[in-house]
């Protein structure tokens, strides 16, 4: 019955503006109002990464669960790992609104939020609240007032090291100002320096060691690629996660493509997937990634797995295919493990990086 009404559940959604839609989303998520989708732990798709235990490698992108309101029922809806936020410090507004726009025809939406949240005490409360099961990551930023804002990120980590399976620090939006320059290699120096420096005392003092993954934007340049990925090497970054939203226009026709903000969906696959597969040829695939843009059927889930990633994340696809695209998902990636004859996904990492990361963007 559920599966039915998520099925009639989009032109619903769709006659709403994008952000009331979305939060109708999660109010249905929290009440439970959602399908479980089968098949989504076929045994080809388990994998054991940074010491973490995940039935397949399928999660929802930053930006859907801002607050960690639904973190068990993303894991409910099949997928094998959930990341909340990106989450500040101090709760913040964002942008004015409108500040979402859907590219119906192109299947991508056009977003400006500027990390809107409710800041740390409000995650970490329900992070605190819910049962300790499944893999959880947080993925953190800094206000967009911030006059230091690699503290942020400290902040960060000190507030969720309880509660946080892995981080995600997001230097990668297009929607705080300045933000993106965090991504140059002296300031991603720095910052990388006082991130590894607080996880280093959470460790001296006992606590477990927790991975850290940077997220970049797809927008990186060609040549910008090796000084970035050599700072993340020097500083022992556990993974990477490829890529943000983009500020490019494809060649969209949508009236709505003039809007300002990052472009996610459809027209984000192939820049997303080219950077991913640099990024790989130039961590020489030592650094578990995960591919994130344009992921809306099993086929484009199967190529971000060849262009190197291990992980995937998906969003805007979501929007477009409804949840049932998760099991759809894993159904076909367990497949094509199970036609090619290898054991598990992992063993299709990175086969085709090579023609991918030649491809022109």
């Amino acid at each position: 019955m559920i599966g039915a009404l998520a099925g009639l559940a989009r032109p619903v959604l769709f006659a709403l503006e994008p952000e009331v839609a979305h939060e109708v989303t999660l109010r249905a998520l929290e009440l439970g109002v959602y399908p479980r989708c089968p098949g989504t732990e076929a045994p080809a798709l388990r994998c054991s990464l940074w010491g973490l235990d995940l039935p397949n490698p399928i999660g929802i992108a930053a930006g859907f669960d801002k607050d960690a309101r639904v973190a068990d029922a993303v894991l409910g809806l099949g997928c094998g790992f959930a990341e909340v936020g990106t989450t500040t410090p101090r709760p913040q507004s964002g942008n004015p609104a409108p500040r979402v726009f859907r590219l119906i025809p192109e299947r991508a939406v056009i977003n400006r939020l500027g990390f809107n949240n409710a800041g740390h005490a409000a995650a970490l409360k329900r992070l605190t609240a819910r049962a300790r099961r499944g893999v959880v990551g947080v993925n953190i930023g800094a206000n967009k007032d911030s006059t230091d804002r690699a503290a942020d990120y400290v902040a960060g980590i000190e507030a969720f090291y309880g509660v946080a399976s892995y981080f995600t620090v997001n230097i990668s939006s297009p929607n705080t100002p300045g933000l993106r320059d965090l991504q140059a290699p002296d300031a991603l120096d720095e910052l990388l320096g006082r991130i590894m420096a607080a996880r280093a005392a959470k460790v001296a003092s006992g606590a477990p060691s927790r991975p850290i993954v940077v997220k970049l934007a797809p927008d990186l340049a060609e040549d910008a690629v090796e000084p970035v990925v050599a700072a993340l090497l020097r500083h022992g970054a556990d993974g990477i996660a490829l890529s943000n939203t983009t500020l490019a226009r494809p060649g969209l026709t949508d009236p709505a493509a003039r809007e300002a903000g990052g472009l996610s969906g459809r027209p984000l696959f192939h820049r997303s997937t080219v950077v991913l597969a640099r990024v790989y040829e130039a961590t020489a695939g030592k650094v578990p990634l995960i591919g994130i843009g344009g992921i809306d059927s099993g086929e484009t889930a199967l190529a971000k797995i060849e262009a190197g990633a291990t992980l995937l994340q998906l969003y805007t696809g979501l929007i477009y295919e409804g949840p049932g695209l998760i099991g759809r998902i894993t159904s076909y990636l367990a497949k094509a493990c199970a036609e090619r004859g290898v054991r598990t996904l992992s063993e299709l990492t990175g086969t085709r990086s090579a023609e991918w990361a030649a491809k022109q963007i």
